[in-house]
């Protein structure tokens, strides 16, 4: 399934992009960030959220969208 992966702030910088689209084959949040992991080892040392379909989502969830958004820690103002 191709999935585009958008990337926030610090997290842009360590891919070194925005916006991504990668070929992926498992099912699950988890095993894509296994996968970037491996692409961006710096990704591991950062702290961020995971978002499908615009909602936060547990890394135990199975990806039924497209889309997956990091984001990286906010605060309210």
């Amino acid at each position: 399934m191709l999935i585009t992966i958008k990337y926030f702030g610090s997290l842009a910088e360590v891919a070194d992009c925005e916006e991504e689209s990668i070929d992926f084959l498992g099912s699950h949040i988890s095993e894509l960030l296994d996968e970037l992991y491996i692409k961006y080892s710096g990704l591991k040392n950062k702290d961020f959220l995971v978002a499908q379909d615009q909602e936060l989502v547990p890394l135990e969830t199975k990806i039924s969208s497209k889309e997956i958004v990091l984001l990286p820690p906010f605060s309210g103002g």
